[in-house]
């Protein structure tokens, strides 16, 4: 039987209307972020470069992107904004053994349980790789994470974002970035180039998942090779080992690492532990048995899963926000 146009059953129509729905709905999510560029002009140690820049897609599935980027000769902050900020902000280094920086996994795929359920504003950090030519080429990656904190404070009002409740969070490699940022933000390691690098950079907390930490005897040999070179001294080893750089001004930290992992070992974790619990620094450290390397969100499983429920609640515990009451104390 047929009907008239205007008399077709509605049901069809319906369900188009909820599919176009629902493929606007998910626009914003594939959308590509609002990028904040780090520097006004050549970022210092990198005059003279020429890097094509080159984004890597290593998933077959589009509902799934693992990307990683390198060249990196402008570096960036990816903006995630939430619909609902709280007023927290959180600077995230992701990993990629400092030969690469992951792009989704430690990043993008971070934003349904940090952004979106927590209301938390996240700067993806596309950092300079200190094998890529620069000058000072081992220092680079700190001196991009504190402009990039410094640069975040001094803009804090155009995302209603409290400067004092700006953390970081850091992955392998980009736990070494934000471990570094945690004990080495007094460091000067680059010339001030305008007014947003007159803030501080020290984090408010550190947030340090299966991180990069020693340079010696417990290092991840690409990092190690990537950061310092193929036969690095002593002097830099040590000043590069961030466990040695612990102090009484380096902020709360949460650490998470599988023991099970068999690509950067779980004594770097347990190495930065002992060294916060000597210099009296407030820290927690989550050791989980099974969950390997680089599971990120995505592929965390069972109790490891809920990592970031927990690193949500610490978070909120130490950031607090003003006028908010103090967290109970034991």
């Amino acid at each position: 039987m047929r009907f008239p146009p205007s008399r077709r059953p509605a049901a069809p129509r319906r369900l188009a209307a909820l599919l176009l729905a629902a493929l606007l709905a998910a626009l914003p999510a594939t959308a590509a972020p609002p990028r904040l560029p780090l520097w006004p002009g050549t970022p210092p140690g990198s005059e003279g470069l020429r890097l094509p820049q080159r984004v890597v897609e290593r998933s077959a599935d589009p509902a799934v992107p693992d990307r990683y980027v390198d060249g990196i000769g402008a570096p960036f902050l990816a903006v995630y904004r939430p619909e609902r900020p709280d007023g927290r902000a959180l600077l995230v280094a992701p990993g990629g053994g400092y030969q690469r920086v992951v792009l989704d996994k430690e990043g993008s795929a971070l934003v349904p349980a940090f952004a979106t359920d927590a209301g938390i504003t996240l700067f993806v950090l596309h950092y300079r790789l200190p094998g890529e030519g620069h000058r000072d080429a081992a220092d680079v990656p700190l001196a991009d994470a504190q402009r990039a904190i410094r640069l975040i404070r001094h803009r804090a009002a155009e995302w209603g974002i409290d400067p004092g409740s700006v953390g970081v969070m850091g992955f392998s490699a980009g736990g070494h970035v934000a471990a570094s940022l945690a004990t080495r933000h007094a460091e000067r390691v680059y010339a001030p180039v305008d007014a947003a690098d007159a803030r501080d950079a020290r984090p408010a907390y550190a947030v340090l998942v299966y991180p990069v930490i020693d340079m010696g005897a417990h290092a991840h040999p690409g990092s190690r090779r990537h950061l310092l070179g193929e036969a690095p001294d002593a002097a830099s080893v040590r000043r590069h080992s961030l466990q040695h750089r612990v102090d009484a001004h380096t902020p709360p930290v949460f650490l998470l690492h599988a023991q099970d992992d068999a690509v950067v070992s779980v004594d770097n974790t347990l190495l930065f532990a002992a060294a916060l619990r000597r210099a009296r620094i407030e820290h927690e450290t989550h050791l989980y048995a099974h969950g390997g390397h680089g599971f990120g969100v995505r592929e965390a499983r069972g109790t490891l899963a809920l990592w970031p429920r927990l690193a949500v609640a610490w978070i909120r515990a130490h950031a607090p926000l003003p006028g908010a009451p103090a967290p109970a104390q034991d």
